[in-house]
């Protein structure tokens, strides 16, 4: 029987994993390591500016680990969405650390870079075909919103990996992808059951989440003709059905289903079989072919911003925070307006933390809170204005009363300056497909050799 055991030591490159729990999945002895490296989670800055949201030195921790193991069994290694966003610089400083690695520890490698950002002047050509269409929620767009992001990327599919792997890359850096073509590239390759291949990534894709201890490490695939098995490697871990199946509903509009790149994972039939040991079985899931498309995301400039943090514990305040913050709002723009600065020349928030912050919806009745952190954000054209605007309301964040006949109540600024300039701002503004008339078409794939014997290009 076909099979092909995969391991996934974290739900992001850069996220670590314990020695126990990585030794366990390297000693079940995998045919390939797989992990993703980034996703639009942490908003819009990463993919705007194209760099990476995590540390270098965590991300340069995790893919020596990777390299070592693989070195050792002689397997291969696919990483996907580089540097978080996906960016072709995300994708060359992960090629920079692999080959800072392979040279540290004396490996020669042949590393597979896979560059998915896109050209915008594509794109424009592929809209004016009628060929680029909304996802649900996606923004109205026009043929100049291509020209006016600064990093637009696509989501490569398992072919792209496949290619890689088919040219005989040991290691695969790949730009932006699904969460799962990074993992079921491999099992597919290896003819296993392509419904098994799509869902079992699916399942490993955020690592130890489809496990009783999320935070405790990796999980191992084995896939093959019929279905896949799942295990977690961390110590006093354990997958169960449930564990295992309800991974289908994180980051996945259908509980059911799951689109990917030309094809539909149709889970409605699987079936989750308790093994021991904390092992999962699941079979019965089948796949529908589509037409195949990308995913495209593209974030813009939407202006700089300066922020100020503010703590009370005013009991004049604690009664009724919101209606201090609608009087301390008429009271700024009035004077804004005064000072000469035009209201549509910049935009804030004032949002009380501990009260209403997050949600913004009504509280509890008779709530009333201890204290209030209170964060001004300020949104402009320019750093001067947004910090103009800031500083002008920084007298009345630390002394503006309750009432207007009332002696000036101090408040207390946490740091000195109070204002922090946040520098530039990105929005989203792609959230739809391209379709393509080949897999490879929206992809750029180079190989070279790195470590001993590095400069040649292949």
């Amino acid at each position: 029987m076909k099979q092909c055991k995969v391991f996934v030591p974290f739900g992001a490159l850069g996220a670590g994993i314990s020695d126990e729990a990585f030794e366990r999945g390297v000693a079940l002895g995998p045919d390939i390591i797989s992990t993703d490296a980034g996703s639009t989670d942490s908003g819009p800055y990463y993919l705007g500016s194209g760099r990476g949201k995590y540390a270098r030195r965590a991300v340069k921790r995790d893919m020596e680990r990777l390299i070592q193991a693989a070195h050792a069994l002689h397997i291969p290694i696919t990483v996907g969405s580089a540097g978080t966003c996906g960016s072709d610089l995300g994708v060359d400083e992960l090629a920079a650390i692999c080959q800072e690695i392979c040279g540290e520890q004396g490996i020669s490698a042949k590393l597979a870079k896979i560059y998915t950002q896109q050209d915008p002047q594509y794109l424009k050509e592929k809209y004016r075909a009628g060929r680029v269409r909304a996802l649900e929620g996606a923004p109205d767009i026009t043929e100049a919103v291509f020209d006016e992001c600064t990093t637009i990327v696509g989501l490569a599919g398992a072919e792209p990996f496949m290619e890689a792997l088919g040219q005989g890359a040991d290691i695969v850096v790949c730009g932006r992808a699904t969460d799962t073509a990074v993992i079921a590239a491999y099992p597919l390759m290896k003819g296993c059951d392509a419904a098994a291949c799509w869902h079992a990534a699916k399942t490993a894709e955020c690592g130890g989440l489809c496990t009783t201890d999320p935070q405790g490490g990796g999980v191992f695939l084995t896939i093959d003709e019929t279905g896949f098995t799942v295990e977690a490697t961390a110590p006093g871990s354990r997958c169960t059905p449930y564990s295992v199946s309800a991974h289908l509903l994180y980051e996945n509009a259908d509980p059911v289903r799951l689109t990917e790149p030309g094809v539909v994972v149709d889970t409605a039939a699987s079936r989750y079989t308790q093994l021991e040991n904390g092992r999962v079985r699941v079979e019965g899931t089948r796949l529908e072919r589509t037409p195949y498309t990308m995913k495209l995301e593209g974030a813009s400039p939407a202006g700089y911003q300066t922020i100020s943090l503010v703590g009370i514990r005013d009991r004049g305040v604690m009664q009724d925070p919101l209606r201090w913050l609608k009087n301390l709002s008429q009271y700024m723009e009035s004077a804004l307006q005064k000072m000469g600065v035009p209201g549509e020349s910049y935009r804030y928030e004032l949002r009380p933390y501990g009260y209403n912050a997050v949600y913004g919806g009504p509280v509890p009745k008779g709530y009333v809170p201890n204290e209030l952190g209170v964060m001004l954000t300020v949104t402009a054209d320019t750093q001067e204005l947004a910090t103009q605007v800031a500083k002008a309301f920084n007298p009345y964040l630390l002394h503006f009363p309750v009432h207007r006949d009332q002696q000036l109540p101090s408040f207390a600024f946490p740091y000195s300056p109070a204002e922090t300039e946040r520098g530039r701002l990105y929005a989203f503004r792609l959230y739809h497909v391209a379709e393509l008339d080949d897999p490879l078409e929206g992809c750029r794939i180079c190989c070279e050799t790195i470590g001993k014997g590095a400069g040649r290009n292949e």
